[in-house]
């Protein structure tokens, strides 16, 4: 199957798909144990209120997300849904144009600009978009592999 000639969204290939964890050293050690990953550097992205890590699994990778900030939004999502897959995040070029393209698309949007993320410069797609699923971008020029 091809994707439509005038899609606002050409997505290259899936980037990462990221996983909510209440404890991200012991999810770390437990995905080390059963799956053989490397290890991983954990990050702590305060704008996000996360402490998160990338996780490369053959072409493609994981993010493992924990809440820092018990109000935000991963804590929240914790708190509604347990831990467990949080978003699938795939690469594009040109994100900007890409979030504009969808936005005049009435696509919703979380972010209307690219912000720097632990992939590189992200974006959010509004799960009420995406069938329920929360949808990040990354620029392909920007994006960590």
């Amino acid at each position: 199957m091809t994707a439509p000639d005038k899609s606002p969204c050409n997505a290259r290939h899936i980037n990462h798909v990221a996983i909510a964890v209440r404890d991200i050293d012991e999810s770390l050690a437990l995905y080390r144990r059963i799956f053989g990953l490397p290890e991983a550097s954990v990050e702590e992205l305060e704008d996000q209120g996360v402490r998160a890590a990338l996780v490369t699994v053959g072409g493609s990778q994981l993010e493992f997300i924990e809440p820092t900030d018990p109000e935000g939004g991963v804590a929240r999502f914790i708190s509604k849904r347990g831990e467990g897959l949080h978003h699938v995040c795939f690469e594009v070029d040109g994100l900007l144009s890409t979030l504009d393209a969808l936005d005049n698309e009435g696509v919703g949007l979380i972010d209307h600009e690219p912000r720097e993320g632990l992939s590189g410069m992200i974006g959010f797609l509004h799960p009420r978009s995406t069938g329920g699923v929360l949808v990040e971008l990354v620029d392909s020029e920007t994006a960590r592999h």
